[in-house]
């Protein structure tokens, strides 16, 4: 009877054993899963151990297989890869949200208004603030300082345009940075505006003839006076005056960031050009605990940069990247410092220009295809785009994986797709940025070459991959914007009807592989994020509804339920 029992009870012993569920952290079911794998797998569960992936499979392998301390149901809801922004500023919108916010305004007074009942709270020294645009404005005219001056004489003010590359300032912030009409700016411009005046004090320095006639020297001067309008790199001459935040600001900068992409499901993030003093802090942020956003961090195309880091070497942590160099080849459309082939059709006499001698990107490229690191530049105008095409081409090998990055690749000749491909050259694009010029782009630059305009889909085919993000603050910081623009082509009313040049449209599984793999793999890190698979960091999103099946009208409106980040 003792032996019959035993041998009876140790098949039971053994078939329990085998049948033995490992134990993992989490267990998330009841999902509509897009992996965004090699095969855009849709699956109902995963498992996640030590922060990352174990298995996606249905609902019943993953729970017949593993046991959780926690497990989340969810609710038949979709849930994707964490979402990567592949071109955005973290810490510039971290800092941009303690100053006055100008974006939207439909008018010069609107923006002056809301300056105004800034600065009746603003403890800083100087008024700050961004986000004007004045392609919004009746008459799409650059604003000038007289206001500005009348109502704070004594204390500067600097005020961004939407995108960045301009700015508005007051005569007090001139004075500090000693502009004049006479300072001398490469790559850059300071706008005047022309006065005939009495000027006895300037004798024979201004004078010219009208109609033939010499204007008396005595009397009446031909006088050249900034207009408060500064573009590109004359920005930079007084940025350098604005006082520095503290290292606490610093911080607070980059928590305020966290919070707010957090919010709209984004658990990595492309930094696109930053100092060593933020590189470091996100590190000292990030190894406490207190910054859990995965960042990689461009660092600005400095001689100081390139040459600490090339003789340092990349840096790579869990959460922390620095690999790649940014660099800036011109301006924005928006203010004409977009580097062009042949002039601005709406200013005959601008045709933009490139913001550093071209022997210093050359320079900069070859020593960087020395070395591991990625290089990335801004360009925007055709001229721009075909002069760094063809410095990356100099010191690139055919059929290289160095995935050497165009920023925005935004009007490209039509000769010039090509070399994208030939030199697997990636084009970094953001979507909304068609939808938010579409309605004054042709004004610019005229209808044939706006052909070659944010052509999402033309890219695609050269490389079989682009990267998508966004540029905010110049953007929302929201990806699923950027989603519903690449497929719909459409503002956020619907318009134009049928969509901006719907030919370079992206499809659904496009788009979010724009925002996940594809970005991923632009960073180097397709392996460790971007989908859903084994080995990958669990970075995952829950959204209230299916962008993959909802009419894409309503994509804009869609919420995020869970984000993995926190």
């Amino acid at each position: 009877m003792k032996i019959s029992a035993l041998v009876f009870i140790l098949p039971l012993i053994v078939m329990t054993s085998c049948h033995q569920k490992q134990k993992v952290d989490l267990i998330l079911h009841n999902g509509v899963i897009y992996t965004v794998d090699g095969k855009f797998s849709v699956v109902q569960a995963f498992a996640v151990k030590d922060g990352k992936f174990i298995e996606a499979g249905s609902d019943d392998e993953i729970m017949r297989k593993y046991e959780a301390s926690k497990t989340i149901d969810a609710g038949g809801k979709p849930v994707y890869p964490g979402f990567i922004d592949a071109h955005c500023h973290f810490y510039g919108y971290g800092r941009i949200r303690t100053e006055v916010d100008l974006v939207g305004c439909l008018s010069f007074k609107e923006m002056i208004d809301r300056v105004v009942k800034y600065s009746k709270t603003n403890k800083s020294p100087w008024i700050l603030g961004r986000g004007w645009d004045q392609n919004r404005w009746p008459g799409k005219e650059f604003p000038v300082k007289d206001t500005l001056d009348k109502l704070f004489p004594n204390m500067p003010v600097y005020l961004a345009r939407i995108d960045g590359h301009a700015a508005l300032v007051n005569q007090k912030a001139l004075d500090l940075a000693e502009i004049d009409h006479f300072t001398a700016i490469d790559g850059g411009t300071i706008v005047d505006k022309f006065l005939w005046k009495k000027h006895p004090a300037r004798l024979g320095k201004f004078y010219s003839f009208i109609e033939g006639k010499l204007i008396s020297k005595d009397t009446l001067v031909f006088e050249e006076i900034p207009t408060g309008v500064l573009v590109d790199n004359a920005t930079d001459l007084v940025k350098k005056v604005i006082p520095p935040p503290t290292k606490e600001e610093m911080r607070q900068y980059l928590l305020q960031a966290q919070a707010d992409c957090s919010k709209v499901g984004l658990t990595t993030v492309d930094d696109a050009g930053l100092d060593k003093d933020v590189i470091d802090l996100i590190d000292e942020m990030q190894k406490k605990g207190e910054l859990k956003m995965r960042i990689y961090a461009m660092a600005s195309g400095t001689p100081e940069n390139l040459d600490y880091y090339l003789s340092h070497g990349i840096i790579k942590t869990d959460r922390l990247h620095v690999c790649c160099f940014k660099f800036y080849a011109d301006g924005a459309l928006g203010s004409r410092g977009a580097c062009l082939l042949k002039p601005y059709l709406d200013k005959p006499d601008q045709q933009g220009f490139l913001l550093n001698p071209p022997d210093f990107y050359k320079g900069a490229a070859k020593r960087i295809a020395n070395s591991p690191f990625q290089m990335a530049t801004h360009c925007i105008g055709d001229s721009a785009n075909r002069f760094i095409l063809q410095v990356y081409a100099e010191v690139l090998r055919l059929g290289n994986d160095r995935r050497w990055r165009i920023e925005h690749a935004q009007i490209v000749n039509e000769n010039d797709f090509e070399m994208f491909g030939k030199y697997n050259i990636l084009p970094s694009m953001q979507p909304t940025h068609a939808t938010s010029d579409m309605y004054w782009a042709k004004d610019r630059i005229g209808a044939e070459r706006l052909k070659g305009g944010y052509a999402l889909k033309r890219l695609l085919a050269e490389n079989k991959v682009l990267p998508t993000g966004s540029d905010f603050p110049v953007e929302s910081i929201n990806p699923l914007f950027g989603f519903y623009a690449a497929v719909s082509r459409q503002d956020s009313v619907g318009f134009p009807v049928g969509g901006f040049q719907s030919e370079n449209a992206l499809n659904r599984e496009e788009a979010l592989k724009g925002m996940t793999i594809w970005a991923a793999y632009s960073n180097f890190e397709e392996h460790e994020k971007g989908s859903i698979e084994p080995g990958k960091w669990a970075d995952y999103v829950i959204l209230d509804k299916d962008i993959m099946q909802i009419p894409i009208k309503e994509v804009r409106n869609v919420k995020v339920v869970t984000n993995s980040l926190k």
